[in-house]
């Protein structure tokens, strides 16, 4: 197989769909186990790329359990609701607060989430 040079290989990758960029930059990052992150420094100079990239990062929001509170029975049912865990893996996350219950979800799948478990007395936060 011949080497590619430089310009051979971004011009393939410009045929590539974003799709299957994203596929190449995973299966890259798993044969050389490294990460495709580029520096901060780097992305602060493009400002109109960089404002996109702020406002897409904010469109996911963790729900991370601080504390169960004192009804801890309700807040397992609502973490039950909430995910798909079985009655165990539930009590099991709740008893491990600090801890993310839901991860990389919307807004408003957020914000409704924390408010069903601060209803139930836990107290939560979104990040």
């Amino acid at each position: 197989m011949a080497k590619l040079t430089t310009d051979e290989l971004i011009n393939a990758f410009k045929e590539l769909t974003l799709i299957e960029l994203s596929e190449f930059v995973k299966a890259f990052e798993e044969t050389f186990e490294v990460t495709a992150a580029a520096p901060a420094a780097v992305a602060a100079p493009a400002a109109a790329g960089a404002e996109a990239v702020v406002e897409e990062e904010k469109d996911e929001f963790d729900v991370v359990l601080e504390a169960a509170g004192e009804k801890k029975i309700q807040v397992i049912k609502e973490v039950r609701a909430l995910t798909s865990l079985g009655l165990k893996e539930a009590k099991d996350l709740v008893d491990a607060a600090p801890k993310a219950v839901l991860e990389g979800v919307n807004k408003e799948a957020a914000e409704k989430a924390k408010a069903t478990l601060e209803g139930a007395g836990a107290t939560v936060t979104l990040k």
